[in-house]
């Protein structure tokens, strides 16, 4: 912690330079009236400012230099200008009326662009989608995006599933760092909450050119709330009622900003009770309760912008097994988990006249515990901490956790964008991490350890009017290091591990404009993943997943190759994509049964196979002139996974097709931003599955919003009423963890929430 406090300190001191000043008004080229909350951002500085009542902006502490000005505005068509700073001091944009739905800026991506620009397709959504779909946990409302879906366990737990693949072969980020929390368990969450965040991206296939190992399926990048417009201060306050789980959500933040210093803090508690099915009965133990704070503090000047970020969550979740005593209790019962997580970034960015220097500073400490009834374990490991040499028979009480995981790890990411030559762009750039596992528990899921990850990268983007071209190539080492356990001459004796993992990737592709409405893009990536710890080393019982798991420290690394191609058409009042993919997985690891039952669980062993997924997803999107507050959204996803010798993949996601009609209202006097939504989405049968999973029957889920901003005396209040399962509909998705016992997932959910903006 001392080391970031010395590059924070040293950081503001040593940044006082001249101040760069770039000004103007946005106006709306046909009537020439002012267009007010335009956004403007400048990739290259990684800063923006929203247009005030009168249309007018401002920029302060600008580089020196030739910079690209990125305008989007809702209503209007988005544009690129070009600036150089100081000659232009002043600067009056133009903006065309559109009814094409308003771009957003892609940060997950190395060169920052409209997606309209970008050569890798990139979904995001807002986080105020993210809110209107009514969720419960972060990962419900990334399942309105085509391509993903969620793994959950009960009401309170859920993982994102990009096109069939998750956990450790989805790569989640979180305040510009990698989120590790031990992501290679399926039954608890992202140990993150919406609070906080003001956008989350996908993208959909091979990133390892961009984030290294664990990439492989995918990345999950969200983005934190931004902070308030210089020289201001926003207070709010918000309160969410869930009528499925009795949930409570209370919610409350704070920003301030003044020329060069901001400032915001946010908290967030949420409570739930055991949820209801369709059919009446509460899932005994499905209950949950989660604490988060997030704050940041930003610096900019001229030639330099630091953001230091903290984020604290706190989870505690019932682990569901059956449908028992009926209760509304918020109270936690055995056994249940807890995840204590703490985040702390520090983004640097260094400006000179003509390239920037990008240098991030991670540090992430997960504390995992689960809790149950107490027993006494035959653990026959060795254990030198000193409250398991007190208890000589291993056994715990109800108050101590059976078992305990610290993981703590350090991350890096340095990035140099280099001056631009002619229409290329150019960054190059190392990534690494130092990870450690520590055991605190009795009982030992995986040993201690420690992992170090090194990675180098380049890549280069190249521009043209009707094309872009994009390409990269990255180097990667990843060490393994763990302690054996168990006692040496018996069956569950796991010696310790040293591996060594290499691999060279990159990345091809392509944008093109075929015709002034339709463009395509063309991508070939490669990716990897290493065996995780869990992988090489279990050989126990996860309690949190009714198995007793054996890993293999043989298995190789999974490589990849995906070949995505996009196809869009867009003009004012209708849009229509279709995207498909081929995705071959060598080394692919999964979990098997062996038919055997230990310590009164099945067995299952990591192993691997050759495997590929191949499918895709294609939508459209009317909002027909002159009625452009009507639209209507139509997306269909397809996933297929299958072994070398056409066998079925585990935990594959069923066809869905989802339809949404959304009501956008002309702002009034006294209301504004209002909505109304009806939506409907059919999972499909899923048929093709593995030998130890069961065939998954379909069903249709009707959900419906509506909400808006309230003035009420100049206090702006915003209201929504969500409804989730509409028609009650007793189901079970193929992705529930809870399937294998027959329980159905959650019946008829209203929300209610309101939100003051002081």
């Amino acid at each position: 912690m001392k080391h970031y406090i010395f590059i924070l300190l040293l950081c503001l001191g040593g940044n006082v330079l001249a101040q760069n000043t770039l000004t103007g008004q946005i106006y709306d080229k046909n009537d020439l009236e002012p267009v007010i909350g335009a956004t403007l951002y400048i990739p290259h500085l990684e800063t923006g400012t929203v247009s005030d009542l009168d249309g007018n902006y401002q920029f302060t502490n600008l580089s020196s230099g030739t910079h690209e000005i990125l305008i989007s505005a809702l209503g209007y068509a988005s544009r690129t200008i070009k600036v150089t700073v100081p000659q232009t001091g002043h600067l009056d944009i133009e903006l065309a009326p559109s009814a094409i739905e308003m771009e957003e800026i892609i940060i997950s991506t190395p060169f920052h662009q409209l997606q309209s620009q970008n050569v890798m397709k990139v979904e995001r959504i807002a986080i105020e989608e993210l809110e209107r779909s009514g969720g419960i946990n972060l990962t419900d409302g990334l399942t309105n995006i085509a391509g993903v879906e969620s793994m959950t366990t009960g009401s309170g737990i859920g993982k994102p599933v990009i096109r069939g693949l998750s956990s450790n072969r989805v790569l989640v980020y979180t305040q510009g760092v990698r989120l590790e929390n031990q992501q290679f368990g399926g039954e608890h969450g992202l140990g993150l909450s919406s609070s906080g965040v003001g956008s989350a991206e996908v993208i959909k296939g091979p990133a390892s050119l961009l984030y290294g190992s664990d990439a492989l399926g995918g990345v999950l990048y969200f983005n934190p709330e931004a902070y308030a417009m210089p020289d201001s201060t926003q207070v709010d306050a918000g309160v969410n009622y869930h009528g499925n789980t009795q949930g409570i959500g209370l919610n409350a933040g704070y920003k301030t900003s003044g020329e060069k210093l901001r400032f915001l803090a946010r908290g967030d508690y949420s409570s739930h009770s055991d949820y209801q099915t369709g059919d009446g009965d509460r899932v005994t133990n499905s209950r949950f309760t989660e604490w988060d704070f997030k704050t940041g503090l930003s610096y900019t000047s001229e030639g330099y912008r630091g953001d230091l970020r903290y984020n604290y969550n706190k989870n505690e979740a019932g682990i569901p097994t059956e449908i028992g005593q009926q209760s509304t209790s918020k109270e936690m019962q055995l056994p249940y988990q807890e995840t204590n997580n703490h985040i702390i970034s520090l983004d640097n960015r260094f400006y000179f006249q003509d390239s920037r220097l990008d240098f991030k500073l991670g540090y992430t400490s997960n504390n995992r515990k689960e809790f149950e009834e107490p027993h006494h374990h035959d653990h026959d490991h060795d254990h030198d901490h000193d409250h398991a040499e007190e208890e000589h028979d291993h056994g715990h009480s109800a108050e101590e956790p059976a078992l305990e995981m610290q993981l703590n790890t350090i991350s890096y990411d340095l990035k140099y964008h280099l001056p631009k030559t002619g229409a290329f762009e150019t960054i190059i750039g190392a990534q690494g991490m130092i990870q450690t596992n520590e055991n605190l528990g009795h009982e030992v899921l995986i040993p201690d350890a420690v992992t170090t990850d090194f990675g180098l990268l380049a890549t280069t983007h190249f521009h043209q009017e009707k094309y872009d071209i994009q390409a990269g190539i990255r180097y990667d080492h990843r060490r393994l290091d763990s302690d054996p356990h168990g006692t040496e001459g018996t069956d569950n004796f796991v010696p310790e591990v040293g591996r060594s993992f290499n691999s060279f990737n990159g990345a091809l592709g392509a944008k093109f404009d075929l015709f002034p409405k339709l463009s395509t893009r063309i991508n070939l990536a490669t990716g990897f993943r290493a065996p995780n710890l869990a992988e090489l080393t279990s050989h126990g019982s996860h309690h949190g997943s009714n198995r007793y798991e054996v890993g293999n420290p043989e298995l190789d690394t999974e490589q990849n190759a995906q070949l995505d191609v996009v196809l869009e058409y867009r003009n004012q009042h209708f849009e229509v994509f279709g995207n498909g993919f081929y995705n071959k997985i060598n080394n692919y690891i999964y979990l098997s049964p062996t038919g055997e039952i230990l310590q009164n669980n099945p067995v299952f062993d990591y192993v691997q196979h050759d495997a590929v997924l191949y499918g895709g997803e294609a939508g459209v999107h009317i909002h027909p002139h002159p009625y452009d507050w009507f639209h209507l959204e139509s997306s269909f996803e397809l996933v297929i996974g299958e072994r070398s010798d056409g066998t079925a993949l585990p935990l594959i996601p069923a066809p869905s097709w989802q339809n949404t009609l959304r009501i956008e209202y002309e702002d009034q006097n006294w209301i504004r931003d209002s909505y109304s939504y009806i939506g409907i989405k059919t999972h499909f049968d899923q048929n093709r599955v593995d030998d130890f999973e069961t065939p998954s029957p379909g069903y249709t889920l009707f959900n419906a919003g509506v909400g808006g901003t309230v003035d009420i005396g100049g206090t702006l209040v915003n209201l929504k009423v969500t409804g989730h399962n509409l028609f009650n509909k007793t189901y079970v998705s193929h992705l529930s963890r809870l399937k294998p016992d027959g329980i159905a997932n959650m019946g008829r959910s209203i929300q209610v929430g309101a939100r003051i903006n002081f």
